[in-house]
């Protein structure tokens, strides 16, 4: 391996403002056209390495010479964490090996596959109420996007139905503010209802996942701790809501805006499932993952990422646009063999809630355009307001009518 070369100027990706929120893609195909790898300044302010192309994304995805651990981040970088707890998401092997193994066993396809008849009946409750809205219009994230994954996770895992509200505020704020003092004040909102709902259920157990998760052990006796328990009920409930949200709010707008792959589904809904993974494909809603940190240098493409705790962010939004990939990938269609992209990310942090926001999105989207045979955009898409940061991508409100 050579040696690192000096670091190059960054590409202030926070300087580009709400253009690059709105529509990345375009920077992230000139930076893939220079290379794998650039320097960059991202909205959050921290300077990253930031992996652009399909094989370089994936490669480094699985690579574990890339900590997720924060206690491996340079203090130069000027990051914080903004989760609570010990989760999969900040450890590494061996230890998320143990945490993934402890939590699978309460989160498995086949239990998210029994879930299906019931997503499907809090569709349809969430339409009931939409379809009677004056003036035959609303905000789809507000009438659907937002809580029927909102319902799915609180009711698996057992969060009261009156404090959704300040979750979605918590949540919302935790993983999209560029502030990193609110980031970190919805943080500690979040950990310390966290802690409450975890004490209310040690009191009165329920049959809930969050119940299960307190009272699980392996074969072995192994439990997870308090800290871990936390850790882990903030990543289900972050991740298990935030992600679907926009998945769904994704699909509508880009069906809406490819009236042609509209009309097909519409045709034939046995295309459901494949239009869900060309929707995660082309506009997933996770942008880049939650931050890697080098534990020595890695090379990428020709370049050396210094070690010693640099931060590494892959555009998982471009590597399943990479045409070297998916020929015409900025195109989107639905009958397009859209297996291995990257969306739900790759290697031993694959997301494990993949399965229940495929069926979240299937069941969402085929209910809505059922029921609502002529629902259109009532927005120019060039003003809708986007998720700020790099980590969530999706529209904040989708104004639609029918």
């Amino acid at each position: 391996m050579t040696a690192p070369a000096p670091a190059p100027a960054p590409v202030d990706l926070a300087a580009l403002g709400d253009e690059f929120t709105r529509d990345p893609y375009p920077v992230y195909a000139a930076l893939r056209a220079k290379g794998p790898v650039h320097r960059v300044r991202i909205p959050e302010g921290a300077h990253a390495w930031l992996v652009v192309g399909y094989d370089a994304g994936r490669a480094l995805l699985a690579d574990q010479r890339l900590a997720k651990d924060w206690d491996r981040a340079s203090p130069s970088l000027g990051v914080s964490k903004v989760s609570a707890g010990t989760s999969m998401l900040s450890r590494d092997a061996p230890d998320h090996t143990r945490l993934r193994r402890l939590v699978a066993r309460e989160f498995t396809p086949r239990r998210m596959e029994l879930l299906a008849p019931r997503v499907r009946e809090m569709t349809d409750g969430l339409l009931d109420a939409m379809l009677t809205a004056p003036g035959r219009e609303a905000d789809l994230v507000e009438a659907l996007s937002f809580p029927l994954p909102m319902a799915v996770i609180c009711e698996l895992l057992g969060v009261p139905f009156l404090d959704r509200q300040d979750f979605r505020t918590w949540s919302g704020q935790a993983v999209s503010s560029v502030d990193p003092s609110v980031r970190a004040s919805s943080a500690r909102a979040m950990t310390a209802y966290v802690a409450g709902l975890l004490a209310d259920k040690r009191k009165a157990p329920g049959e809930d996942l969050l119940s299960a998760l307190i009272h699980t052990a392996d074969e072995d006796g192994d439990r997870l701790s308090e800290d871990e328990l936390i850790g882990m009920a903030w990543l289900l409930l972050v991740a298990g809501h935030e992600t679907t949200v926009n998945l769904i709010t994704n699909g509508v707008h880009n069906l809406l805006a490819h009236p042609d792959q509209l009309a097909l589904l519409r045709a034939d809904f046995g295309l459901i499932h494949n239009a869900v993974e060309e929707i995660l494909r082309f506009e997933g809603p996770v942008e880049t993952p939650t931050y890697r940190f080098t534990t020595e240098p890695i090379e990428v493409g020709g370049t050396v990422i210094p070690g010693g705790g640099e931060l590494v962010l892959v555009a998982m939004s471009d590597a399943n646009r990479d045409p070297a990939r998916y020929p015409d990938g900025d195109r989107f269609d639905i009958t397009r063999d859209a297996r291995g992209h990257i969306a739900f990310g790759h290697g031993i942090h694959y997301c494990l809630g993949a399965p229940l926001a495929r069926i979240e999105a299937a069941t969402a989207l085929r209910a809505l355009l059922e029921r609502c045979p002529d629902l259109r955009l009532t927005a120019d898409p060039a003003t809708l307001r986007w998720r700020t940061g790099m980590l969530m991508r999706g529209p904040l409100s989708l104004p639609v009518a029918w």
